[in-house]
Parts: structure tokens; C-alpha cells; sequence
């Protein structure tokens, strides 16, 4: 059999489970690009990885190379270069070790192309020339750390005001290192503050088969929101929810109750918990949670990149109400029944009318539904990027 081309993918983390939406991005179009590549996986990680777990990825590459990240390197790493202009996220994922360490593995494999996943580690590959590199933005970082500045209390807006003017001038230096460069959304393309960010193709995320199969769940929740809960543009919607949304509507006479579902709850999400608000943390079919709620609900206004949570929502017919940020990721389909809001009385007002007009919202559900199984495609997704990487 003719050997197919070698494939490195570099990641920041490792893609399994996948509770995060970097991990089911970079999950999905490794399993699709194992079918016309020979797959080389390497990336850093900050927690033991499981053997069960790397079961799930050997099926798909031919090497697996997992690079563990201490916080004394980190230390180390910051200390000894502590002039640098660096991003604080490119520090926390880069050791000068593990760089050597991959140049090594990178003379071995000899790649036909490089994929590298978010800004945060493509100070792996950028200096590597021997083949055409692939980088995926993913989401503009530097925008969410700027919308950061404006919610996070003041003793750390510093922080994120740093980290988002470093990000940016990064975000810009490393476009000229790849051939290609993708993004999740239209509106995260615009946002990259290089010249030519024309260039920079769209490709969205996609969605599981198993999210148009609902399963039959008594829905014992009025409002559910869905997410990685360690999160920090999950943790403000969750808190929006429960301390801003849910008084607001029993105190005009809507005892609505919440569901918070999703991998590792922060102590800040754990402490919301009573008599009308439910958190639970992973499940392993995610599809139970958003089936326990009648009325999908995301306050969210500070996250980048499209919401496959709300995609997901739609799929299993439930009603909707987020924010114009959300909908603007929806590159290829805007679905009728997604009741926009964008401050806190509105998706209040909107809430009670999606209540009150409930059996209208769900006669349109099925046929969103089917338009989002349509438009959002794992296998289309795979085939854009596949034809991207031959193109060089």
C-alpha cells in the first residue's frame, strides 16, 4: 500500500476527553485527516493523560508524543527570560526542553506538513522550514483577553490589558511564519491585526452525529446552560444566570428553575447552587443536560470563536436566547429560533416571552435543526482543511 503523506499536528492540549472546545476541534479533524494522512500527534499537557484516553487517539495517528508541563518550568521559563515581550500564554505552554525535543522528533519524521493549533505553540514550529505549516488561530485570544478588561476586577485588568496588547502584536508576528491560516468564524477573521487577514480561511467546527438523535430525558429544568465550567466566559454567564437573570424573573413572578452542566465547575459556579439552581459537573452524554432544560440560555458576551453549545442546543431542538456575539460565530446558517439579547433586563424580557410563545419557538425547532445538520459537518470541515494542506 502507498504510504500517505505524514501529518504533525502540535496541540496545546491533549484532545481527549473532549470537554473543551479546542479538544473537539483538534479530536475531529485529527480522526478526519487520518484517512489521507499518516498522523504524528504531539502536544503539551499540564495533567496525566490516561491510557484509556490514548486509546482514543491511537486509532488515528500513527505516533503519539505527550510533553508534561510542570509549573516550575514555567518559573524557570519566565525567570530566565523575564524581559521577553512574549504572551503570558505562549510562556505557559513553551519550554526550551520540550523545543528541543521536537526539533529532534521533527528531524525523525520528516512531515510532509506541520498543523499547529492556536497561537500558543507554534513557537515550536515557526522556525521549521522544511515543510509548509498549517496554523490554526482558532479564536482571536487577544480579543477575549481585551473584553476581559472591562469585567474582571480592577486589581486585574492590568493583567489581561498586557496579556491582550501582547497577544495582539503576536497574533500579527506569527501569521508570516505559516502557508496557511485558518480561523472558526468570520468575525474572529476581521479581528486579526495583520494586513493581509483576508487570507485567512474560515473553517468552522462541525457537529456529532449523535446530537440530531435526542434521547428521551424528562426535561425537570426551565432554563439549562451548557459549558466548560472552569471557563472564564462560562463562569460570567453562569453567574449572570444565577445571581442577575433568575432573581430578576422571580421577582416578576416567573419561578423559573437553572441547570449548570459541564467538565470542572469553579468554586465561584459550585457556590451557586439552591433551591433553584442545579450544577453538575461532567457527564459523560453532555446530550442528558441540555435535554433536562425546556429553554437553552448563554449571557455571553466576553468568549471569541463560534459557540458549538449553542449549535449543539439547536440540534437537539431546543429554543434559544443568547447574545449578538454568539450568533455573529454562526458562519454558514443564522437559525430562526435563536431570540437575541445583549444586557441583562432584555434577556429577561426575552425569557418570559419565549415562555409565553413556547409552542410557536418549538414548531420551528425541527426545521433548525435539520438546517444545522446541513450546514455544520465534520466531514465538510476535514475536507476544506485536507484540500488547504495539498494546496501547499
Amino acid at each position: 500500500m502507498e504510504n500517505k503523506p505524514k501529518l504533525v499536528v502540535v496541540l496545546s492540549r491533549f484532545p481527549y476527553p473532549l470537554e473543551k472546545g479546542d479538544k473537539l476541534r483538534a479530536f475531529n479533524f485529527i480522526k478526519g485527516l487520518s484517512v489521507f494522512h499518516d498522523i504524528y500527534l504531539i502536544c503539551t499537557s499540564d495533567e496525566e493523560i490516561t491510557q484509556k484516553n490514548k486509546h482514543e487517539l491511537a486509532h488515528y495517528c500513527k505516533e503519539i508524543h505527550v510533553f508534561k508541563l510542570t509549573k516550575w518550568g514555567l518559573l524557570f521559563e519566565l525567570l530566565s527570560d523575564p524581559f521577553t515581550k512574549r504572551p503570558f500564554q505562549v510562556h505557559y505552554f513553551y519550554r526550551k526542553k520540550i523545543h528541543k525535543k521536537i526539533q529532534s522528533l521533527l528531524t525523525q519524521i520528516e512531515p510532509d506538513h506541520i498543523f499547529c493549533q492556536l497561537v500558543r505553540v507554534s513557537e515550536y514550529v515557526k522556525h521549521y522550514h522544511s515543510c509548509s505549516k498549517t496554523l490554526d488561530y482558532m479564536d482571536v485570544l487577544s480579543v477575549g483577553m481585551q473584553r476581559r478588561t472591562k469585567t474582571e476586577k480592577w486589581i486585574k485588568r492590568w493583567f489581561f490589558k498586557l496579556e491582550f496588547e501582547r497577544l495582539r502584536n503576536y497574533e500579527r508576528k506569527i501569521f508570516d511564519y505559516f502557508e496557511n491560516k485558518i480561523i472558526i468564524s468570520e468575525q474572529d477573521k476581521t479581528l486579526i491585526s495583520h494586513p493581509n487577514f483576508n487570507q485567512i480561511k474560515v473553517i468552522s467546527n462541525g457537529i456529532s452525529e449523535k446530537f440530531f438523535t435526542a434521547k428521551a430525558i424528562e426535561k425537570d429544568h426551565d432554563l439549562v446552560f451548557v459549558g466548560n465550567l472552569s471557563y472564564a466566559p462560562n463562569i460570567e454567564a453562569a453567574e449572570i444566570l444565577a445571581l442577575k437573570i433568575i432573581p430578576e424573573l422571580h421577582k416578576r413572578g416567573h419561578k423559573l428553575n437553572l441547570l449548570l452542566s459541564g467538565a470542572s465547575p469553579d468554586e465561584r459556579i459550585v457556590k451557586l447552587k439552591n433551591e433553584f439552581i442545579t450544577v453538575t459537573g461532567w457527564v459523560e452524554d453532555i446530550r442528558e443536560s441540555y435535554l433536562r432544560g425546556r429553554l437553552f440560555v448563554a449571557p455571553l458576551f466576553i468568549g471569541t470563536g463560534q459557540q458549538n453549545k449553542v449549535i449543539e442546543a439547536i440540534a437537539l431542538q431546543l429554543p434559544c436566547v443568547t447574545s449578538s456575539l454568539v450568533s455573529r460565530g454562526l458562519n454558514q446558517y443564522s437559525p430562526q429560533n435563536i431570540i437575541l439579547a445583549d444586557d441583562i433586563n432584555t434577556f429577561v424580557e426575552k425569557i418570559i416571552f419565549a415562555f409565553q410563545n413556547f409552542e410557536y419557538l418549538l414548531s420551528k425547532t425541527e426545521n433548525d435543526s435539520a438546517n444545522i445538520k446541513e450546514n455544520y459537518q465534520w466531514k465538510r470541515c476535514v475536507s476544506e482543511l485536507n484540500n488547504l494542506i495539498k494546496s501547499h
